[in-house]
């Protein structure tokens, strides 16, 4: 009779840890909250998701967040995007942002915004709301020997479409302070000012 109490005790652990490494290698948690929110994922989905050294939560997050907000993603594009190494949660975001605004913004331009290393959604944002940049002070020497200071203050807009190989907020810096240094001439006149305030507006 006792060793059939030990028996059955050793069968209800062994249960318990089965039952365990299941929950713990297949995500079900997950799996349940994706098909609460409608979104269709399989359960062997996220067992392939796991053998591709996947973290399926990077990648069923994201999907519903799009689902929610409307937008026609695909399971196959978020994980082939993590797989390249981009961060799937911020090109999802910046997608949702892209579509609240009325921007035309494609997940294929996004996926490559972001695998060139720029912030996807940062650009979203500046093309609805332009950035101020404020560079260092430049200084100039005008025709009596002053030397004015100035610094220039930059409203640049994103275009979404050439942003890839497009210049950066630190290119911008350097191509202001190359070219603002020969318009400090003029402003010989100007001798009780040390620092002038020039603002210029570009688009990029």
């Amino acid at each position: 009779m006792e060793f059939e109490q030990v028996l059955t005790l050793i069968i209800i652990a062994a249960i318990l840890i089965v039952i365990a490494v299941l929950f713990t290698f297949i995500p079900v948690m997950l799996w349940i909250s994706a098909l609460a929110a409608g979104v269709k994922v399989g359960i062997f989905q996220l067992v392939g998701m796991r053998l591709r050294r996947v973290i399926p939560s990077r990648v069923i997050n994201p999907l519903i967040k799009a689902y929610k907000a409307g937008l026609d993603v695909k399971t196959n594009q978020l994980e082939s995007h993590y797989l390249a190494g981009g961060n799937v949660d911020r090109v999802v975001n910046a997608l949702i942002a892209a579509h609240r605004a009325n921007i035309t913004l494609t997940f294929e331009r996004a996926a490559a915004i972001d695998l060139a290393g720029r912030d996807v959604l940062e650009a979203v944002q500046m093309s609805v709301n332009p950035k101020v940049i404020e560079t260092p002070f430049i200084a100039g020497i005008a025709m009596d020997g002053i030397e004015v200071k100035a610094k220039a203050r930059i409203t640049v807009r994103a275009n979404i479409d050439r942003l890839v190989g497009g210049a950066g907020e630190e290119t911008v810096i350097a191509r202001v302070g190359e070219g603002s240094s020969v318009p400090l001439v003029v402003l010989k006149h100007i001798r009780r000012y040390w620092k002038i305030q020039i603002p210029f507006h570009t688009m990029y």
